[in-house]
C-alpha cells in the first residue's frame, strides 16, 4: 500500500529556513519520481520541485530556484525539501506525491497520485 506522509511545516519568519520531510512506504523510494507541491488559498496547486527516480535529477519551479533544495535518503525512505530564504509568498499547504503518468512536465500535478495529507507552512513578514 503506497502511502506518503508530510511533516516539518510550521511558522517561520521571512528570510528563515525550514525543512519538510515526505516519508514514503509501500515502494522503494528511488524507483519513483517524487514531487513537492504547494497550495495557497485561492491559488491553483503549484509544482515546486521534484526528484526523478533512479538518477535523482532535480527540477524546480522558477519561483523557488536557488532557495529550495529537494533531496532524498533512500535508507530512510524520505524525501526532503530544504527551504531557505523563505518569503511570505511561500505560505501554503505543502504536499508530496508520486509521479504515475509523465505529462511532459515534471512539475505538472496532473501526473501525480498518492498525495499525502499536506503540511502547513506559514511565513511571516
Amino acid at each position: 500500500q503506497v502511502q506518503l506522509v508530510e511533516s516539518g511545516g510550521g511558522l517561520v519568519q521571512s528570510g528563515g529556513s525550514l525543512r519538510l520531510s515526505c516519508s514514503v512506504s509501500g515502494f522503494t523510494l528511488d524507483s519513483k519520481t517524487i514531487g513537492w507541491f504547494r497550495q495557497a488559498p485561492g491559488i491553483q496547486r503549484e509544482g515546486i520541485a521534484c526528484i526523478t527516480r533512479q538518477d535523482g535529477t532535480q527540477y524546480y519551479a522558477d519561483s523557488v530556484k536557488g532557495r529550495f533544495t529537494i533531496s532524498r535518503d533512500n535508507a530512510k525512505s524520505t524525501v526532503y525539501l530544504q527551504m531557505d530564504n523563505v518569503k511570505v509568498e511561500d505560505t501554503g499547504v505543502y504536499y508530496c506525491a508520486v509521479l504515475t503518468v509523465f505529462m511532459g512536465d515534471y512539475l505538472n500535478s496532473g501526473g501525480y497520485d498518492f498525495w499525502g495529507q499536506g503540511t502547513q507552512v506559514t511565513v511571516s513578514s
